[in-house]
């Protein structure tokens, strides 16, 4: 009888081993520093008294924040049941490959075209599914904090190259597909003043206005919202919200007459929304002019995102500054009246209806630019649809409102 060939012993990627038990990892985390250790072996090293990152020897300033790596975990997962054999070859070819596209960007003596089709490359395999094995490798190797580098670690020059806007445009679009995959906190290398990354991607939203690029500006935009959007980038987003140039570049953004541009801008003006810190800032730099001029220009255009535009000007019209510059703002009134009743839908009605009655409470001038806008008629539309009933109970305060006040003016005559 032939001997049974003996089983091979099973190798483990570096990638999947704890850098302090150097065994398989059960439980990935990921401290502050970016070093992710199996939870049973860093909890030991915390409990001893230690305050450091094991392999970094960082200091741990809050030690107890410890994230579970779960991009990490799939991946060992899929590893382990795909048969450790070739997996691990693969893995380990697939890394080198990675590496090698690291250096060529990382390197100053490698082409412009070479690093344009390093990012091609890059571009693929973040494409794939966020589960799938490259889409994971691409961000565990660290592609996500190196393309922020190269993106804002530079003063960005006055006029930028043929080259250089490709090199952008591809860069941004790496970003935007690592970003679902976690590690929001590399963003916060934007809070760095020293490195003034902040003003490299102030400039690249300038030049992406300049030069009209609907990647770069799309890229950008979608960049704030997901800052906006996670509490990993809190401090990020507040500092978003009090840099005027940035602000002036998004609300010019929601005024462009083109919806590839317009759209962006205003999910990136909704999203510094969430800051409450943001919104006498944004009114500053013309929210919401902007708003109005976007409702405006998308009046005929279907899936529109008219209905997000006038939810924030309802809003920013908590603040005496908004309910003035709507006011004064030419057809501002009028156009806020003409979203009360839409045919296809009445998404957005309510909004319109409450703003409304933020501004129209304390203003004669409102109440007669709305009733010369047709409100009475909108508003009796409105109650006679198939809108829901809080809609329709806003509908009729604001009649009431209306009324009142026109009676109460009536008897000062």
């Amino acid at each position: 009888m032939e001997e049974l060939e003996e089983e091979a012993p099973m190798t483990i990627p570096d990638l999947f081993t704890c850098p302090i038990s150097l065994d398989l990892f059960t439980d990935p985390v990921t401290l502050s520093t970016g070093q992710t250790y199996d939870r049973s072996s860093i909890e030991k090293w915390l409990s001893a008294g230690n305050l450091t990152c094991p392999v970094t020897m960082q200091k741990l300033h809050d030690p107890t924040t410890i994230v579970p790596n779960h991009t990490l975990r799939h991946l060992i997962n899929q590893w382990l049941q795909l048969g450790h054999h070739f997996h691990s070859h693969y893995f380990t070819t697939t890394i080198d490959s990675l590496h090698a596209l690291k250096l060529n960007l990382q390197s100053p003596q490698v082409t412009t075209q070479t690093k344009l089709q390093t990012l091609e490359k890059i571009l693929i395999l973040s494409n794939e599914s966020p589960s799938s094995s490259c889409s994971c490798l691409v961000q565990l190797t660290g592609f996500l904090p190196l393309l922020l580098e190269q993106l804002f670690d530079k003063v960005v020059e006055s006029k930028l190259s043929d080259d250089y806007i490709q090199f952008v445009e591809k860069a941004l679009s790496c970003v935007m597909n690592l970003l679902p995959l976690g590690q929001m906190e590399c963003l916060n290398m934007l809070l760095n003043d020293h490195d003034s990354k902040m003003e490299s991607l102030v400039a690249l939203f300038e030049h992406g206005i300049t030069i009209d690029s609907t990647i770069i500006n799309k890229s950008l935009c979608n960049l704030v919202e997901a800052i906006s959007s996670s509490v990993e980038t809190k401090e990020l987003c507040s500092s978003l919200g009090r840099n005027q140039r940035l602000l002036h570049n998004i609300v010019s953004l929601v005024q462009h007459n083109s919806y590839e541009a317009a759209d962006p801008g205003i999910k990136a003006l909704s999203a510094l929304c969430s800051s409450e810190s943001n919104l006498e800032n944004l009114v500053r730099e013309g929210a919401i002019k902007g708003l109005i001029t976007y409702i405006s220009n998308a009046e005929s255009r279907e899936n529109s995102l008219a209905p997000i535009a006038i939810a924030r000007i309802e809003q920013l019209l908590g603040l005496e500054s908004a309910k003035v510059a709507l006011i004064n703002q030419p057809n501002g009134v009028k156009v806020v009246v003409k979203m009360i009743f839409k045919v296809s839908d009445h998404e957005g009605s309510e909004s319109a209806v409450n703003s409304l009655m933020s501004i129209c409470c304390d203003s004669l001038q409102a109440r007669e630019e709305a009733i010369g806008g047709g409100v009475l008629t909108q508003l009796l539309l409105l109650l006679q649809s198939q809108c829901n009933n809080r809609t329709k109970t806003k509908a009729r305060m604001l009649l009431k409102l209306l009324r009142s006040k026109w009676i109460e003016e009536q008897n000062h005559v």
